[in-house]
Protein backbone atom coordinates (compact mmCIF):
# COMPACT_ATOMS: atom_id res chain seq x y z
CA UNK A 1 0.00 0.00 0.00
CA UNK A 2 2.55 2.35 0.31
CA UNK A 3 6.36 2.39 2.06
CA UNK A 4 7.47 1.21 5.99
CA UNK A 5 9.19 4.45 6.38
CA UNK A 6 6.98 6.76 8.37
CA UNK A 7 8.63 10.62 9.51
CA UNK A 8 8.81 11.25 13.26
CA UNK A 9 6.10 12.15 15.18
CA UNK A 10 5.64 14.61 18.19
CA UNK A 11 2.02 14.31 19.87
CA UNK A 12 0.97 18.21 20.80
CA UNK A 13 -2.48 17.45 21.93
CA UNK A 14 -3.70 14.06 23.64
CA UNK A 15 -6.98 13.13 25.43
CA UNK A 16 -6.96 13.39 28.96
CA UNK A 17 -8.05 10.88 31.24
CA UNK A 18 -11.42 13.43 32.11
CA UNK A 19 -12.65 12.95 28.62
CA UNK A 20 -11.56 16.37 27.12
CA UNK A 21 -10.38 15.86 23.51
CA UNK A 22 -8.80 17.76 21.13
CA UNK A 23 -9.50 17.57 17.59
CA UNK A 24 -9.75 19.61 14.15
CA UNK A 25 -6.38 20.71 13.65
CA UNK A 26 -4.95 24.21 11.91
CA UNK A 27 -1.31 24.89 10.81
CA UNK A 28 -0.35 28.11 10.11
CA UNK A 29 3.53 28.60 9.31
CA UNK A 30 4.84 32.44 9.85
CA UNK A 31 8.14 32.46 7.63
CA UNK A 32 9.91 35.76 8.52
CA UNK A 33 10.72 34.39 12.46
CA UNK A 34 10.25 31.26 12.02
CA UNK A 35 7.26 30.39 13.63
CA UNK A 36 4.91 27.40 13.76
CA UNK A 37 1.28 27.87 15.62
CA UNK A 38 -1.04 24.51 16.04
CA UNK A 39 -4.39 25.31 16.57
CA UNK A 40 -7.27 22.64 17.39
CA UNK A 41 -10.26 22.54 19.29
CA UNK A 42 -10.75 21.63 22.79
CA UNK A 43 -14.27 19.65 23.37
CA UNK A 44 -15.04 18.24 26.92
CA UNK A 45 -15.50 15.19 24.84
CA UNK A 46 -15.62 13.74 21.07
CA UNK A 47 -18.86 15.05 20.05
CA UNK A 48 -18.90 17.84 18.12
CA UNK A 49 -21.60 19.23 20.31
CA UNK A 50 -18.86 19.17 23.56
CA UNK A 51 -16.83 21.70 21.38
CA UNK A 52 -15.46 24.44 24.12
CA UNK A 53 -12.54 26.33 23.29
CA UNK A 54 -9.79 26.89 20.61
CA UNK A 55 -6.27 25.98 21.93
CA UNK A 56 -2.61 27.04 20.59
CA UNK A 57 0.90 25.58 21.41
CA UNK A 58 4.10 28.01 19.71
CA UNK A 59 6.76 26.37 18.02
CA UNK A 60 9.56 28.07 17.56
CA UNK A 61 11.60 26.24 14.08
CA UNK A 62 15.45 25.98 14.31
CA UNK A 63 17.75 24.07 11.95
CA UNK A 64 16.64 20.65 12.12
CA UNK A 65 14.03 20.70 15.12
CA UNK A 66 11.17 22.43 16.55
CA UNK A 67 10.42 23.63 20.09
CA UNK A 68 6.90 23.34 21.24
CA UNK A 69 5.91 26.26 23.89
CA UNK A 70 2.86 24.88 26.67
CA UNK A 71 -0.31 24.49 25.09
CA UNK A 72 -2.83 27.73 26.30
CA UNK A 73 -6.37 28.28 25.58
CA UNK A 74 -7.48 31.46 23.15
CA UNK A 75 -9.96 33.19 26.42
CA UNK A 76 -10.62 35.92 23.74
CA UNK A 77 -11.61 33.92 20.66
CA UNK A 78 -15.03 33.36 22.26
CA UNK A 79 -18.55 34.60 22.12
CA UNK A 80 -20.47 34.38 25.31
CA UNK A 81 -23.18 31.24 25.15
CA UNK A 82 -21.70 30.02 22.09
CA UNK A 83 -19.19 27.20 21.12
CA UNK A 84 -15.99 27.75 19.24
CA UNK A 85 -14.94 25.69 16.47
CA UNK A 86 -13.62 24.94 13.23
CA UNK A 87 -9.71 27.71 13.49
CA UNK A 88 -9.00 28.63 10.34
CA UNK A 89 -5.72 30.94 10.58
CA UNK A 90 -4.73 33.00 7.73
CA UNK A 91 -1.11 35.22 7.80
CA UNK A 92 -0.77 38.77 5.82
CA UNK A 93 2.95 38.74 4.73
CA UNK A 94 2.33 42.43 3.98
CA UNK A 95 0.81 43.96 7.54
CA UNK A 96 2.48 40.46 9.53
CA UNK A 97 -1.13 40.45 11.02
CA UNK A 98 -2.39 36.89 12.16
CA UNK A 99 -6.26 36.07 11.68
CA UNK A 100 -7.94 33.07 13.31
CA UNK A 101 -10.92 32.79 12.04
CA UNK A 102 -13.22 30.08 13.62
CA UNK A 103 -17.30 29.93 13.74
CA UNK A 104 -19.20 30.28 17.29
CA UNK A 105 -22.21 28.50 17.51
CA UNK A 106 -25.05 28.53 20.16
CA UNK A 107 -25.21 26.25 22.88
CA UNK A 108 -24.82 22.65 22.02
CA UNK A 109 -26.69 23.27 18.90
CA UNK A 110 -25.44 20.49 16.71
CA UNK A 111 -24.92 21.01 13.01
CA UNK A 112 -27.27 18.05 12.05
CA UNK A 113 -29.82 19.94 13.67
CA UNK A 114 -29.50 23.10 11.95
CA UNK A 115 -29.63 21.18 8.41
CA UNK A 116 -32.53 19.26 9.47
CA UNK A 117 -34.27 22.44 10.47
CA UNK A 118 -32.85 25.18 8.24
CA UNK A 119 -32.17 27.18 11.51
CA UNK A 120 -28.96 28.38 11.47
CA UNK A 121 -26.79 29.00 15.05
CA UNK A 122 -23.25 29.68 13.76
CA UNK A 123 -21.32 32.84 13.33
CA UNK A 124 -18.77 34.31 11.54
CA UNK A 125 -16.01 35.30 14.14
CA UNK A 126 -12.17 36.49 14.19
CA UNK A 127 -9.47 37.45 16.94
CA UNK A 128 -6.14 38.58 15.16
CA UNK A 129 -2.56 39.16 16.82
CA UNK A 130 0.26 41.23 15.37
CA UNK A 131 2.73 39.77 17.50
CA UNK A 132 2.82 36.28 15.77
CA UNK A 133 0.13 34.57 18.21
CA UNK A 134 1.63 35.76 21.32
CA UNK A 135 -1.27 38.08 22.55
CA UNK A 136 -4.85 38.16 20.93
CA UNK A 137 -7.28 40.92 20.18
CA UNK A 138 -11.40 40.58 21.29
CA UNK A 139 -13.32 38.22 19.44
CA UNK A 140 -15.23 40.43 16.35
CA UNK A 141 -18.85 38.63 14.98
CA UNK A 142 -18.83 39.51 11.44
CA UNK A 143 -21.85 37.76 10.21
CA UNK A 144 -24.13 40.51 9.65
CA UNK A 145 -21.57 42.58 8.32
CA UNK A 146 -20.51 40.23 6.02
CA UNK A 147 -23.31 37.55 5.15
CA UNK A 148 -26.11 39.65 6.20
CA UNK A 149 -29.62 38.84 4.70
CA UNK A 150 -28.51 35.68 3.06
CA UNK A 151 -27.96 33.80 6.24
CA UNK A 152 -31.95 32.94 6.18
CA UNK A 153 -31.00 30.91 3.33
CA UNK A 154 -28.28 28.99 5.03
CA UNK A 155 -29.20 26.26 6.98
CA UNK A 156 -25.05 26.53 8.78
CA UNK A 157 -21.93 27.37 7.56
CA UNK A 158 -18.29 26.66 8.43
CA UNK A 159 -14.99 27.31 7.58
CA UNK A 160 -12.10 25.55 6.28
CA UNK A 161 -11.56 24.22 8.89
CA UNK A 162 -7.14 24.77 8.67
CA UNK A 163 -5.28 27.34 7.34
CA UNK A 164 -6.20 29.98 5.24
CA UNK A 165 -3.99 31.28 1.86
CA UNK A 166 -2.97 34.82 0.90
CA UNK A 167 -2.59 35.67 -3.00
CA UNK A 168 -0.29 36.92 -4.85
CA UNK A 169 -2.61 40.41 -5.34
CA UNK A 170 -3.06 40.31 -1.40
CA UNK A 171 -6.14 39.22 -1.49
CA UNK A 172 -6.70 37.20 1.59
CA UNK A 173 -8.58 33.38 1.01
CA UNK A 174 -10.33 31.80 3.40
CA UNK A 175 -12.30 28.33 2.83
CA UNK A 176 -15.62 28.13 3.71
CA UNK A 177 -18.78 25.75 2.80
CA UNK A 178 -22.70 26.13 3.34
CA UNK A 179 -25.59 24.25 3.48
CA UNK A 180 -28.01 26.19 1.17
CA UNK A 181 -31.53 25.87 1.66
CA UNK A 182 -32.76 24.62 -1.56
CA UNK A 183 -36.56 24.01 -0.28
CA UNK A 184 -39.01 25.16 2.47
CA UNK A 185 -42.29 23.92 0.53
CA UNK A 186 -42.64 20.57 1.92
CA UNK A 187 -45.88 20.74 4.57
CA UNK A 188 -44.48 23.83 5.99
CA UNK A 189 -41.25 22.08 7.05
CA UNK A 190 -37.71 22.19 5.24
CA UNK A 191 -37.50 20.05 2.43
CA UNK A 192 -34.22 20.63 1.09
CA UNK A 193 -30.27 21.95 1.65
CA UNK A 194 -27.50 21.11 -0.06
CA UNK A 195 -23.54 21.78 0.87
CA UNK A 196 -21.46 24.25 -0.75
CA UNK A 197 -17.96 25.30 -0.74
CA UNK A 198 -17.16 28.77 -1.26
CA UNK A 199 -14.59 31.53 -0.24
CA UNK A 200 -14.70 34.60 2.44
CA UNK A 201 -12.02 37.01 0.64
CA UNK A 202 -10.51 40.40 1.51
CA UNK A 203 -8.72 42.86 -0.67
CA UNK A 204 -8.01 45.20 2.04
CA UNK A 205 -5.70 43.91 4.79
CA UNK A 206 -9.05 42.67 6.91
CA UNK A 207 -11.00 45.49 7.02
CA UNK A 208 -14.01 44.17 5.21
CA UNK A 209 -14.62 40.67 3.95
CA UNK A 210 -16.76 39.56 1.45
CA UNK A 211 -18.15 36.33 0.23
CA UNK A 212 -17.68 34.33 -3.11
CA UNK A 213 -20.31 32.44 -5.10
CA UNK A 214 -20.67 28.02 -4.65
CA UNK A 215 -19.61 25.77 -6.14
CA UNK A 216 -22.21 25.17 -8.81
CA UNK A 217 -23.15 21.31 -8.96
CA UNK A 218 -21.31 18.41 -7.11
CA UNK A 219 -22.06 18.62 -2.92
CA UNK A 220 -19.06 20.16 -1.44
CA UNK A 221 -18.07 20.62 2.07
CA UNK A 222 -14.82 21.16 3.67
CA UNK A 223 -12.30 22.48 1.71
CA UNK A 224 -9.09 24.18 1.19
CA UNK A 225 -7.76 25.80 -1.61
CA UNK A 226 -4.61 26.57 -3.37
CA UNK A 227 -2.93 29.43 -5.77
CA UNK A 228 -2.24 27.60 -8.64
CA UNK A 229 0.63 28.99 -11.25
CA UNK A 230 1.50 26.77 -14.83
CA UNK A 231 4.31 27.25 -16.92
CA UNK A 232 2.54 29.23 -19.54
CA UNK A 233 2.05 31.62 -17.28
CA UNK A 234 -1.76 31.11 -16.44
CA UNK A 235 -2.80 31.21 -13.22
CA UNK A 236 -5.83 29.42 -11.50
CA UNK A 237 -7.47 28.77 -7.75
CA UNK A 238 -7.78 25.33 -7.00
CA UNK A 239 -10.17 23.83 -4.41
CA UNK A 240 -10.11 20.62 -2.81
CA UNK A 241 -13.48 19.81 -1.17
CA UNK A 242 -14.73 16.87 1.12
CA UNK A 243 -17.97 15.06 -0.42
CA UNK A 244 -20.34 12.56 0.89
CA UNK A 245 -20.18 11.05 -3.07
CA UNK A 246 -17.25 8.84 -2.64
CA UNK A 247 -14.18 10.53 -3.99
CA UNK A 248 -13.07 14.41 -3.04
CA UNK A 249 -14.25 16.87 -5.66
CA UNK A 250 -12.16 19.77 -6.83
CA UNK A 251 -13.11 22.62 -8.91
CA UNK A 252 -11.16 25.54 -10.41
CA UNK A 253 -11.58 29.71 -10.44
CA UNK A 254 -10.40 32.21 -13.00
CA UNK A 255 -11.15 34.96 -11.09
CA UNK A 256 -9.51 34.18 -7.59
CA UNK A 257 -12.04 32.94 -6.10
CA UNK A 258 -15.21 34.95 -6.55
CA UNK A 259 -16.90 32.33 -9.08
CA UNK A 260 -15.81 28.72 -8.98
CA UNK A 261 -16.25 26.77 -12.46
CA UNK A 262 -18.54 23.43 -11.93
CA UNK A 263 -16.77 20.82 -9.78
CA UNK A 264 -15.90 17.08 -10.51
CA UNK A 265 -14.75 13.84 -9.08
CA UNK A 266 -11.16 13.34 -8.72
CA UNK A 267 -11.92 9.40 -8.67
CA UNK A 268 -7.90 9.14 -7.43
CA UNK A 269 -8.33 10.53 -3.92
CA UNK A 270 -10.85 8.62 -2.25
CA UNK A 271 -13.13 9.39 0.60
CA UNK A 272 -14.26 7.08 3.66
CA UNK A 273 -17.89 6.80 4.37
CA UNK A 274 -19.43 10.23 5.12
CA UNK A 275 -16.56 11.74 3.72
CA UNK A 276 -13.39 13.37 5.94
CA UNK A 277 -11.62 16.63 5.75
CA UNK A 278 -8.02 16.59 3.86
CA UNK A 279 -5.52 19.30 3.54
CA UNK A 280 -3.92 20.78 0.41
CA UNK A 281 -0.99 23.17 0.28
CA UNK A 282 1.06 24.60 -3.10
CA UNK A 283 4.30 25.45 -3.58
CA UNK A 284 6.68 26.39 -6.25
CA UNK A 285 8.39 23.39 -8.12
CA UNK A 286 12.21 23.27 -6.85
CA UNK A 287 13.90 23.54 -10.25
CA UNK A 288 12.81 23.09 -14.10
CA UNK A 289 14.76 23.03 -16.86
CA UNK A 290 14.09 21.50 -20.44
CA UNK A 291 15.81 18.70 -22.21
CA UNK A 292 18.76 18.64 -19.69
CA UNK A 293 18.81 17.69 -16.37
CA UNK A 294 21.50 20.12 -15.29
CA UNK A 295 22.53 23.94 -15.12
CA UNK A 296 25.68 25.40 -14.72
CA UNK A 297 26.68 27.79 -12.32
CA UNK A 298 30.44 29.88 -12.84
CA UNK A 299 32.03 26.76 -13.81
CA UNK A 300 30.00 24.41 -11.29
CA UNK A 301 27.29 21.53 -12.48
CA UNK A 302 24.17 21.16 -10.23
CA UNK A 303 21.52 18.66 -10.48
CA UNK A 304 18.42 17.60 -8.76
CA UNK A 305 18.54 15.62 -5.92
CA UNK A 306 14.79 15.03 -4.33
CA UNK A 307 13.98 18.00 -2.94
CA UNK A 308 17.21 19.70 -3.14
CA UNK A 309 20.60 20.12 -4.89
CA UNK A 310 23.49 18.21 -5.55
CA UNK A 311 26.98 19.45 -6.04
CA UNK A 312 29.28 18.05 -8.85
CA UNK A 313 32.34 20.40 -8.39
CA UNK A 314 33.72 23.02 -6.50
CA UNK A 315 32.08 26.61 -6.18
CA UNK A 316 31.52 28.67 -2.93
CA UNK A 317 30.09 31.72 -5.37
CA UNK A 318 26.88 33.01 -5.84
CA UNK A 319 25.06 31.55 -8.51
CA UNK A 320 24.91 33.26 -11.82
CA UNK A 321 23.11 31.28 -14.55
CA UNK A 322 24.03 29.83 -17.75
CA UNK A 323 21.84 27.02 -19.24
CA UNK A 324 23.65 24.25 -21.29
CA UNK A 325 23.07 24.00 -23.93
CA UNK A 326 22.17 28.15 -24.03
CA UNK A 327 19.49 27.23 -27.42
CA UNK A 328 17.38 24.76 -25.40
CA UNK A 329 18.37 24.70 -21.91
CA UNK A 330 15.93 26.71 -19.90
CA UNK A 331 16.69 26.72 -16.09
CA UNK A 332 14.50 28.18 -13.10
CA UNK A 333 15.43 28.89 -9.64
CA UNK A 334 12.43 29.63 -7.29
CA UNK A 335 13.92 32.49 -5.38
CA UNK A 336 13.16 36.51 -3.55
CA UNK A 337 15.59 39.21 -4.49
CA UNK A 338 15.78 40.60 -1.34
CA UNK A 339 16.54 36.68 0.18
CA UNK A 340 19.48 36.31 -2.39
CA UNK A 341 21.01 39.50 -1.57
CA UNK A 342 20.52 38.38 2.10
CA UNK A 343 21.50 34.93 1.60
CA UNK A 344 18.70 34.01 3.57
CA UNK A 345 20.00 35.76 6.93
CA UNK A 346 17.87 34.68 9.80
CA UNK A 347 15.63 35.64 11.44
CA UNK A 348 14.08 37.39 7.92
CA UNK A 349 12.32 40.15 8.43
CA UNK A 350 7.99 40.38 8.20
CA UNK A 351 6.45 42.54 5.58
CA UNK A 352 6.84 42.52 1.62
CA UNK A 353 10.03 41.11 1.58
CA UNK A 354 9.89 38.45 -1.92
CA UNK A 355 9.58 39.06 -4.88
CA UNK A 356 7.71 36.28 -5.67
CA UNK A 357 4.79 37.44 -3.83
CA UNK A 358 4.53 40.67 -5.70
CA UNK A 359 5.06 38.96 -9.11
CA UNK A 360 8.30 39.48 -10.02
CA UNK A 361 9.54 35.79 -10.50
CA UNK A 362 12.95 35.40 -11.31
CA UNK A 363 13.67 33.70 -14.09
CA UNK A 364 17.00 32.73 -16.00
CA UNK A 365 17.02 32.66 -19.55
CA UNK A 366 19.02 31.07 -22.22
CA UNK A 367 20.78 33.66 -24.52
CA UNK A 368 23.58 32.31 -27.23
CA UNK A 369 25.08 36.03 -27.04
CA UNK A 370 25.72 35.93 -22.93
CA UNK A 371 26.11 33.20 -21.50
CA UNK A 372 25.71 34.49 -17.79
CA UNK A 373 22.93 36.42 -16.11
CA UNK A 374 22.00 37.42 -12.67
CA UNK A 375 18.19 37.45 -11.73
CA UNK A 376 18.38 40.96 -10.44
CA UNK A 377 19.38 41.93 -13.91
CA UNK A 378 16.58 40.87 -15.54
CA UNK A 379 13.58 42.60 -16.18
CA UNK A 380 9.85 41.67 -15.97
CA UNK A 381 9.04 41.83 -19.43
CA UNK A 382 12.04 38.93 -19.82
CA UNK A 383 10.04 36.32 -17.89
CA UNK A 384 7.75 34.22 -20.24
CA UNK A 385 8.33 30.79 -18.39
CA UNK A 386 6.62 30.78 -15.11
CA UNK A 387 7.38 28.33 -12.13
CA UNK A 388 5.01 25.72 -11.81
CA UNK A 389 3.22 25.32 -8.64
CA UNK A 390 2.94 21.82 -7.36
CA UNK A 391 0.01 20.69 -4.60
CA UNK A 392 0.73 18.26 -1.68
CA UNK A 393 -2.88 16.48 -0.26
CA UNK A 394 -2.96 14.87 3.10
CA UNK A 395 -5.88 12.62 3.71
CA UNK A 396 -7.21 9.00 4.69
CA UNK A 397 -6.13 6.66 2.35
CA UNK A 398 -9.07 3.83 2.78
CA UNK A 399 -12.29 3.98 0.99
CA UNK A 400 -13.53 2.09 4.19
CA UNK A 401 -12.69 4.14 7.44
CA UNK A 402 -10.61 7.21 8.78
CA UNK A 403 -7.02 5.12 8.95
CA UNK A 404 -3.65 5.13 7.17
CA UNK A 405 -3.14 9.10 6.44
CA UNK A 406 -1.21 9.56 3.58
CA UNK A 407 0.26 12.63 1.11
CA UNK A 408 -0.04 12.40 -2.62
CA UNK A 409 1.48 14.61 -4.90
CA UNK A 410 -0.11 16.37 -8.07
CA UNK A 411 2.22 18.37 -10.49
CA UNK A 412 -0.45 19.47 -12.66
CA UNK A 413 -3.50 20.03 -10.25
CA UNK A 414 -6.39 21.23 -12.32
CA UNK A 415 -5.90 17.38 -14.21
CA UNK A 416 -8.33 15.24 -12.03
CA UNK A 417 -5.80 12.24 -12.73
CA UNK A 418 -2.34 13.57 -12.04
CA UNK A 419 -2.54 12.69 -8.39
CA UNK A 420 0.34 10.04 -7.35
CA UNK A 421 -0.79 7.09 -5.40
CA UNK A 422 -0.22 7.80 -1.65
CA UNK A 423 2.94 7.48 0.76
CA UNK A 424 1.07 6.11 3.85
CA UNK A 425 3.09 8.87 7.07
CA UNK A 426 0.72 7.39 9.75
CA UNK A 427 -0.53 3.47 9.55
CA UNK A 428 -3.71 3.07 11.64
CA UNK A 429 -6.42 5.07 13.10
CA UNK A 430 -5.99 9.03 11.47
CA UNK A 431 -9.11 11.58 9.94
CA UNK A 432 -8.42 15.34 9.90
CA UNK A 433 -5.21 17.14 8.97
CA UNK A 434 -3.69 20.33 8.19
CA UNK A 435 -0.58 20.98 6.36
CA UNK A 436 2.40 23.78 5.95
CA UNK A 437 5.12 24.61 3.85
CA UNK A 438 8.51 25.38 5.19
CA UNK A 439 11.91 26.38 2.61
CA UNK A 440 14.93 25.10 4.25
CA UNK A 441 17.54 27.25 3.69
CA UNK A 442 20.53 25.86 5.66
CA UNK A 443 19.18 22.10 5.28
CA UNK A 444 21.68 19.72 3.86
CA UNK A 445 19.02 19.74 0.76
CA UNK A 446 20.29 23.34 -0.88
CA UNK A 447 23.20 25.16 -1.61
CA UNK A 448 23.96 28.70 -0.84
CA UNK A 449 20.34 30.71 -1.41
CA UNK A 450 18.75 27.93 -2.70
CA UNK A 451 16.74 26.37 -0.34
CA UNK A 452 15.38 22.72 0.27
CA UNK A 453 11.25 21.90 0.28
CA UNK A 454 9.82 20.64 3.47
CA UNK A 455 6.28 20.21 4.99
CA UNK A 456 4.66 20.06 8.35
CA UNK A 457 1.54 18.22 8.88
CA UNK A 458 -0.71 18.25 12.05
CA UNK A 459 -3.14 15.48 11.99
CA UNK A 460 -5.25 13.24 13.85
CA UNK A 461 -4.88 9.81 15.46
CA UNK A 462 -4.77 7.08 17.55
CA UNK A 463 -4.82 3.24 18.26
CA UNK A 464 -7.84 2.51 18.81
CA UNK A 465 -9.42 6.17 17.35
CA UNK A 466 -8.70 8.32 15.30
CA UNK A 467 -9.17 10.99 18.27
CA UNK A 468 -7.02 10.21 20.88
CA UNK A 469 -4.03 12.64 19.91
CA UNK A 470 -2.88 15.36 17.28
CA UNK A 471 0.37 15.10 16.68
CA UNK A 472 3.08 17.02 14.13
CA UNK A 473 5.50 15.63 12.12
CA UNK A 474 7.72 16.88 9.62
CA UNK A 475 9.43 15.92 6.04
CA UNK A 476 11.21 17.05 2.82
CA UNK A 477 9.89 16.63 -0.76
CA UNK A 478 13.10 14.44 -1.13
CA UNK A 479 11.53 11.80 1.21
CA UNK A 480 7.84 12.48 -0.28
CA UNK A 481 9.29 11.19 -3.95
CA UNK A 482 11.36 9.22 -2.30
CA UNK A 483 8.35 7.21 -0.89
CA UNK A 484 5.78 7.48 -3.27
CA UNK A 485 5.17 3.88 -4.84
CA UNK A 486 7.18 3.36 -7.92
CA UNK A 487 3.44 3.07 -10.05
CA UNK A 488 3.70 6.80 -9.76
CA UNK A 489 7.18 8.08 -8.91
CA UNK A 490 8.67 11.13 -10.13
CA UNK A 491 9.99 9.53 -13.38
CA UNK A 492 6.09 8.44 -14.04
CA UNK A 493 4.66 11.86 -12.77
CA UNK A 494 6.95 13.55 -15.50
CA UNK A 495 5.86 11.61 -18.26
CA UNK A 496 2.18 12.35 -16.99
CA UNK A 497 2.55 15.94 -16.87
CA UNK A 498 4.45 16.24 -20.35
CA UNK A 499 1.65 13.82 -21.41
CA UNK A 500 -0.77 16.07 -20.72
CA UNK A 501 1.09 19.45 -21.54
CA UNK A 502 1.67 18.31 -25.34
CA UNK A 503 -2.18 17.51 -25.83
CA UNK A 504 -2.89 20.72 -24.34
CA UNK A 505 -0.30 22.25 -27.55
CA UNK A 506 2.37 23.40 -23.89
CA UNK A 507 5.84 22.84 -23.76
CA UNK A 508 7.23 19.37 -22.35
CA UNK A 509 8.87 20.53 -19.20
CA UNK A 510 10.94 17.49 -17.65
CA UNK A 511 12.06 17.99 -14.04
Amino acid sequence: MGSRHFPARTVLFERETSGVTYRVPALLHIPCVAKLLAFAEERLSVDDAHANLLVLRRGTFYKNFVEWEDMRALETATLAHHRSMNPCPIYDELTGMVFLFFIAVLGRTPEAFQIITGQNAARLCYVSSSDQGISWSHATDLTQQVIGRAINDWATFALGPGHGIQLKSGRLLLPAYAYHIECRECFGKLCKTTPHAFTFYSDDHGQSWHYGEFIPNLQTVECQMVSVDEEDGTNVLYCNARSPLGFRVQALSTDDGAVFHSGQLVQRLVEPPHGCHGSIIGFPAPLYYMHHNFCKFQGATWSVKGAGFQQQSENDERPQSSCSPPTTSLCHLPLCEQQQQEKFASPRTCGPQCSRFLGHIPSYTADTSQQHHDARTISKSDIYFKIPTWVLYSHPTSPRSRVNLGVYLSTFPREADSWSEPWIIYEGPSAYSDLAYIELPYSDFSITGIPAIAFACLYENGVRSPYEQISFSMFTLHEVLQNIPLATSSVGLKQSACGKNKRRGKSCILF
